[in-house]
């Protein structure tokens, strides 16, 4: 079930071996993360934070793939598709190293996020939208 979120600098000390120690190490909780954006969420959460935090990035990138097909606005299509390759590297990247814990990469993650459903509930609305003529008659 995991330590709980934002435990697990509190909690690997006793788990680390003395041999694998360094001089950065500490058993106090006062740094150290798990080093992968997936292993973190197992750590503090169990598989239901490792399932959440892997469902949650399918679910942008179907989004966002699925704009990319959808959208005719070229220039909307390379906006998304610049959104995917920047969520795509850092995701990747995220295997080996985690820096959503810190305000200089989460800002620009979530940010990438808000954009990417931003252009898809715009996009709903204005496919759901009646066609009308200027007197307001539906067509």
């Amino acid at each position: 079930m995991g330590y709980g979120p934002g435990t697990y600098a509190l909690v690997y000390a006793p788990f680390q071996a003395a041999s694998d120690k360094t001089i950065i190490s500490t058993n106090f909780g006062t740094g150290g993360n798990a080093h992968s954006e997936y292993l973190g969420p197992l750590a503090e959460q169990g598989v239901l934070g490792l399932v959440s935090m892997l469902w949650l990035i399918i679910a942008i990138f179907y989004t966002a793939s699925r704009l990319y097909l959808t959208v005719e606005d070229k220039e909307m299509k390379r906006i998304v598709m610049m959104l995917l390759l920047a969520l795509v590297t850092y995701f990747t990247h995220g295997i080996l190293n985690n820096y959503m814990d810190t305000d200089k990469a989460s800002v620009p993650i979530w940010g990438f996020v808000a954009i990417i459903v931003t252009i898809d509930v715009y996009y709903k609305k204005k496919s759901t939208e009646e066609p009308t003529t200027q007197d307001g008659r539906i067509v």
